[in-house]
């Protein structure tokens, strides 16, 4: 299985939070903005669906070969 990286633009984070709800086990609170727990992750929906769920657009999910999964653009 490939694994997938998460990043965050902190600079667009409101850190409404909406990550930490969808994926707890992948998305924290930090400094008022969301913070991956782990870059990479094994690939999870949940993940999908928390950057797909950022009113921001804040996370992008990238496949192993760099490919964007989320949000769809």
């Amino acid at each position: 299985m490939s694994e997938w990286t998460i990043e965050v633009d902190k600079g667009a984070c409101l850190g409404t939070g909406m990550c930490t709800s969808i994926a707890p086990d992948h998305f924290r609170l930090d400094g008022g903005t969301a913070t991956p727990i782990n870059s990479g992750v094994d690939p999870d929906d949940a993940v999908i669906d928390a950057a797909e769920s950022c009113p921001m657009e804040a996370i992008l999910v990238r496949s192993s070969d760099g490919t964007v999964l989320a949000p769809q653009l």
